[in-house]
């Protein structure tokens, strides 16, 4: 499964901080039904990700009722991407 889509890049704060870009509903429909198939736990979805040129491998985390990308810090330094900022993902599910 390809999915692209467009998102802005937020921070969690919690114990452990992060950059994520939420997935839309429509295309978390989507990932939801193929779940099943491809999480290896907790609902997490392995995937290959891209923005712009650079591409890494991670897997979206479940979140309120959606999926989140956690975006390294090595993509939003090749990207020049700050919070607030809005991408354009691409995510091919690893099956």
């Amino acid at each position: 499964m390809d999915l692209e889509f467009t998102g802005e890049l937020w921070f969690w704060k919690g114990p452990s901080p992060w950059h994520f870009v939420t997935v839309p509903e429509p295309e978390c429909a989507e990932l939801e039904a193929t779940s099943a198939s491809v999480s290896y736990g907790w609902g997490m979805i392995p995937v290959a990700a891209r923005i712009g040129g650079t591409g890494w491998r991670t897997s979206l985390w479940p979140k309120d009722g959606r999926y989140v990308v956690p975006v390294k810090a090595g993509v939003r330094r090749a990207e020049r991407l700050d919070v607030g900022d809005t991408v354009t993902i691409r995510l091919t599910v690893d099956r």
